[in-house]
């Protein structure tokens, strides 16, 4: 009887041997193919673009602190000592550089010292050997992630790169045998068995590093027997196929550490940098240990959340591996002492959202939804984060004031928010740093400045005015008397926005002042087909008809179109073509696609100058003079718009960096009653004055082809002339300049006629 039992015993163990066998070899296949497979889907990440900084640039020590907060650098008392740190001092500051990995620059980190004298860059220098830096290069800001079904943020490590301290940290947390067992550890189990029931609760668990990535790769987090038979089944065959390294690699990649707002923090190496900011091989024995101790219970033990309850857990871990001899007691005690020191972080959510959605147009044109979301893409930008903040900020701001004032009666229907669109861009390059498509991206997603087309009004009439530069100078005049035209059968009488009475006034004053009435009567004379081909030639897509309004704006723009028309103004005639994208760059940094900026050259540099010597002129005299009473004290060209019943309110203006336009209005078209220096101009002011580092404050240069002459206004007619009370400097073309006046004045012809009569004496003998 008893033999019969053992038999039928051993049957059952062997046909159970056989069974765990076939479902083991069942899953040999299951793990095979998810091991050889990609295993994550990794989101690829967008960055802005990195930040020059300069001697003289005029920058402060608060936002450039802020920089580096948002970049993870930390604070300390004594002099930065490793990657990461900064101290900021009353006149400057000491940054130890993180190292810099672009396309198109990479060098290690170092430290550098810079001071500031009072709100601009004094000088830079290497803290180390003293050595000026004439240009530093600050690494880009992390912005986005490209998402797909899994919220997760993840950076690849490979395990020769972790540090052993690090493996030994997890270990002591997680698995102290992990190198000894088999994927199951039965010591492990009946410790954790005989820990709980003596506390009457689960206090441990006997689960190994490779049953934990058996769970989280295979398996739901249910609990039961049969999960629990499933995880060790699946262990034991990971162990057979592969290597303790490769085991513990995947593990340390995939394990949960944490939350950046709805974004899942996996892996060690996007918590290093999340908690630390720094790479994994950089990370110290207690940052390890903190790393590591929030395997346990992520959220609860997170330095940001509870640094107390983080800091005893990571004591514990350092007391554990002390315990085990895998470090010192001198080690144990120096880190015990050390502080939980964290990195700033950022929390992804809709940052610079309307500049996201046009980047986001121009990458599907090269990958997928889904290859953006899974192949951990590194995409480089040309945003400003400062910039764009600015530009949002100050849209804001400008907007809640006019509502209260301006625009508050005008509606039509009480649900129409006044609405407002930036641009700001580098006009020699096209580089767009910042673009502001709405007052609230939440509520509405239409992008005011790549999808509206809108009257641009009176900032379209500096291309009627380069149209003639040809036949016309600053000191042309022009006739400013009312007419009326006759188009299609309809009679159309324009008007000054402005009555000041003058018939005649010069092409400078009728720029300046945004005379209509002048502006006509230049496009009749230089034909209106003449700015049609001049427009077609600045980049407007607008299908536009011939008639006299065109010269006053009476059609519709894309506002970027508009903002890239000016940049060949502020560029010396090149026209940029916008760009957000600057490279695209594989998880293995190879670099796939490489924007470079794309120029053409549309009006010669002296033209050019023309016309932003005009558009100096509406600053400095004319609708814009606004501009000086805000705080803008340095070299600026620009132009406000105005339209018909005043429905759109614009402004462009710009510096020899920095191009800003700005647009406001209803989406309906009611009326806002507000002209572009009332209501865009103070936008672009409070911009400017946020921004100072992209701002040099340097005067255009006068290019070849350029001359000047004293000019004085006599019965309000400009002459050349060298005998005035109040003469003015005015430039012209050199081949279409007034000549200049003799300083003998009239006396000068009779000498000449002496002069060439002796000649003559003499050739005749």
């Amino acid at each position: 009887m008893i033999k019969k039992i053992l038999i039928f015993g051993s049957f059952v163990v062997l046909m159970a041997l056989i069974g765990v066998a076939i479902y083991g070899w069942h899953l040999s296949g299951k793990v095979e193919k998810r091991f050889s497979s990609r295993r994550w889907s990794i989101p690829s990440k967008v960055f802005s673009d990195t930040l020059l900084l300069y001697p003289g640039q005029h920058i402060d020590r608060t936002h450039f602190q802020e920089k580096l907060k948002r970049l993870g650098y930390r604070n300390v008392s004594g002099l930065p000592k490793k990657k990461g740190d900064m101290q900021i001092t009353g006149k400057g500051a000491r940054v130890f550089l993180n190292d810099l990995k672009t396309p198109w620059k990479k060098r290690a980190g170092f430290p550098v010292n810079i001071q500031f004298d009072p709100n601009a860059i004094k000088s830079i220098a290497r803290q180390d050997n003293g050595k000026s830096i004439p240009l530093l290069e600050i690494e880009p800001e992390e912005i986005k992630l490209f998402f797909g079904r899994e919220r997760e943020s993840r950076r690849l490590v490979s395990i020769q790169k972790v540090p052993e301290h690090f493996i030994r940290a997890v270990m002591a947390a997680e698995d102290h045998r992990f190198f000894q067992h088999w994927g199951i550890d039965p010591r492990g189990i009946l410790r954790a068995l005989i820990t709980n029931l003596r506390h009457g609760t689960i206090r441990q668990g006997g689960s190994t590093i490779t049953q934990q990535l058996a769970k989280n790769y295979f398996l739901t987090p249910a609990r039961s027997l049969v999960r629990k038979f499933q995880e060790a089944i699946l262990a034991v065959v990971m162990e057979i196929k592969y290597s303790k390294h490769d085991i513990l690699e995947i593990y340390l990649n995939e394990i949960y550490l944490g939350q950046k707002g709805s974004v899942a923090v996996n892996g060690i190496g996007e918590a290093a940098y999340f908690y630390f900011g720094k790479p994994v091989e950089e990370v110290s024995l207690p940052e390890a240990a903190t790393i590591a101790g929030l395997i346990k219970a992520p959220n609860h033990y997170s330095p940001y959340k509870d640094k107390n309850a983080c800091l005893k857990r990571r004591n514990l871990i350092l007391k554990a591996m002390q315990s085990r001899e895998w470090i010192s007691e001198a080690q144990l005690q120096a880190h015990l002492k050390t502080p939980v020191v964290t990195s700033g972080y950022t929390i992804y959510g809709n940052q610079a959202p309307y500049f996201m959605d046009y980047l986001t147009q121009q990458l599907t044109t090269l990958y997928k939804p889904e290859e953006l979301a899974s192949l951990g893409l590194s995409i480089y930008t040309t945003l400003d984060p400062q910039v764009q903040m600015a530009a949002e900020k100050a849209l804001k701001k400008e907007l809640s004031r006019l509502e209260g004032k301006v625009a508050a009666s005008t509606r039509t229907s009480s649900n129409q928010k006044l609405q407002g669109a930036v641009v700001v861009m580098h006009p020699k390059t096209g580089h767009i740093l910042a673009i502001v498509g709405g007052r609230n991206y939440s509520k509405s997603q239409f992008n005011r400045i790549t999808q509206s087309r809108r009257q641009p009004g009176s900032a379209f009439k500096p291309f009627v005015y380069v149209t003639g530069l040809d036949t016309i100078t600053p000191i042309t005049m022009l006739s400013n008397t009312p007419k009326t035209y006759n188009i299609d059968g309809k009679k159309w009488a324009p008007k000054n926005f402005e009555r000041h009475g003058k018939k005649q006034v010069s092409v400078r004053s009728a720029l300046e002042n945004s005379d209509n009435l002048a502006t006509v009567d230049l496009a009749m004379q230089i034909g209106l087909k003449s700015i049609i081909k001049t427009a077609n030639r600045f980049g407007f897509s607008t299908p536009f008809k011939p008639y006299p309004s065109l010269s006053l704006g009476a059609f519709e723009v894309i506002p970027l179109e508009m903002a890239r028309a000016y940049c060949a103004f502020a560029a010396g005639g090149m026209m940029p073509y916008p760009l957000g994208l600057k490279a695209v760059v594989d998880e293995n940094g190879q670099v796939l696609e490489r924007r470079h900026f794309n120029i053409e050259r549309l009006i010669s540099p002296a033209k050019a100058f023309i016309m932003t010597s005009l558009l100096q002129g509406v600053i400095e005299t004319g609708t814009g003079k606004t501009l000086g009473d805000k705080g803008i004290s340095w070299p600026v060209a620009g132009k406000t718009g105005t339209t018909n019943n005043s429905r759109d309110a614009w402004f462009i203006g710009y510096t020899p960096d920095i191009l800003a336009l700005v647009w406001i209005g209803f989406d309906n078209g009611d009326a806002i009653k507000a002209t572009g220096a009332q209501a865009a101009l103070p936008v672009w002011a409070e911009l400017m004055k946020a921004i100072p580092h992209q701002i040099s404050r340097k005067d255009f240069r006068v290019p070849d082809g350029v001359v000047t002459r004293m000019i004085c206004y006599e019965n309000g007619k400009p002459v050349v002339s060298e005998d005035c009370a109040k003469p003015s400097k005015e430039f012209f073309l050199a081949e279409n300049a007034p000549p200049q006046p003799h300083p003998l004045g009239p006396i000068q012809g009779v000498f000449e006629k002496l002069i060439k009569g002796i000649k003559d004496i003499f050739n005749g003998d």
